[in-house]
């Protein structure tokens, strides 16, 4: 007998489109995969029923408005949708999408969101008191708007209980063959993935895709003119009284205005510039591991690889094997 899972995915004007279709891809597959044992019946629901504008300008049709949900859900999932200020990504939250979550959560055996669908999610209080992760652009939003929630931005998923949180955009794929494997076993999830030549689990977390130095400009331009500086001469002596030096102050003075500016220490900042460089170098060379780390200033290959596990939760050798680029 066949069971059937009910699959609700959000849809509203500007949600991201991958977030949508890539769980959608993967509910099919799993259904192609067991001859349709796996049940999956996938439906869109929107503010209203009819045609919906993506964030690509691609169109989706939502089969029913929220209002026509009814009935107990196997899975609702949450995508979500960003406003693009001139400071960074923001999570846009719709008071309606929200008090319709509200309802129809507590029907829905688990309800799981897709990048920063998270913001939605805890707008409604379905994540107070748990651990989620969102996209990485707009972690330190989830974490300021909602101090009850715990906010990892490394995680491609967080699963706390029956509600799931999925890291950015592509990520949502790992979410939805996590619960796939969840539904069905790994053998028909590693089945899937597969089918769309992925990896059934990805190494490491979303700050390996994410770029660690991208932060809005300082308003010193000294400062500004100081992170160019530093990527100029990653392999020069960049300690915290040598960059004091070259600015002219003291350096508590330094270390006060550069936190100030930059949101951290002058050592960790000096470190996530030293492993991107050496990112960039393990993607687009052969280079041996002793030559990137000293052209990135990082020393010897045991101060690479410590600087890699602490940064993006990986060693060099499989870092490369994952993102290897050139010829």
């Amino acid at each position: 007998m066949t069971t059937t899972r009910r699959v609700v995915i959000a849809v509203f004007t500007d949600v991201d489109l991958l977030d949508v279709t890539g769980p959608a891809e993967v509910f099919a597959l799993a259904n192609r995969e067991t001859g349709g044992r796996a049940g999956y019946q996938v439906q869109l629901a929107g503010p209203a029923a009819g045609v919906i504008t993506t964030s690509a300008g691609i169109r989706l049709v939502a089969d029913l408005s929220f209002a026509e949900v009814d009935g107990v859900l196997d899975t609702l999932l949450v995508p979500g949708a960003v406003d693009m200020p001139p400071e960074g990504p923001v999570a846009r939250i719709d008071p309606d999408i929200v008090a319709w979550l509200k309802t129809t959560a507590p029907l829905t055996r688990r309800v799981a969101s897709v990048c920063v669908g998270a913001h939605l999610l805890a707008a409604a209080g379905l994540l107070d008191g748990k651990t989620a992760t969102t996209h990485w652009t707009t972690a330190a939003q989830l974490a300021t708007d909602h101090p009850a929630v715990t906010v990892d931005p490394d995680p491609i998923f967080v699963r706390c209980g029956n509600v799931w949180t999925g890291a950015g955009i592509s990520a949502c794929m790992d979410l939805a063959l996590a619960l796939v494997a969840e539904d069905l076993g790994e053998d028909i999830a590693l089945a899937v993935a597969r089918q769309l030549v992925m990896y059934l689990k990805r190494q490491g977390g979303q700050s390996q895709f994410s770029v660690p130095l991208s932060r809005p400009p300082a308003t010193r331009r000294d400062i500004d003119e100081l992170r160019m500086f530093i990527a100029d001469h990653l392999d020069g002596d960049l300690s915290a009284a040598a960059l004091a030096a070259h600015m002219c102050l003291s350096e508590r003075h330094f270390a006060r205005v550069f936190r100030q500016e930059t949101g951290t220490t002058p050592a960790a900042y000096v470190e996530a510039a030293r492993v991107e460089a050496a990112r960039r170098l393990l993607e687009s060379t052969d280079q041996p591991l002793d030559r990137i780390a000293t052209a990135c200033g990082l020393g010897s290959v045991e101060t690479l690889h410590r600087a890699l596990r602490k940064q993006i939760g990986t060693t060099p050798a499989a870092y490369r094997r994952r993102f290897r680029t050139a010829g």
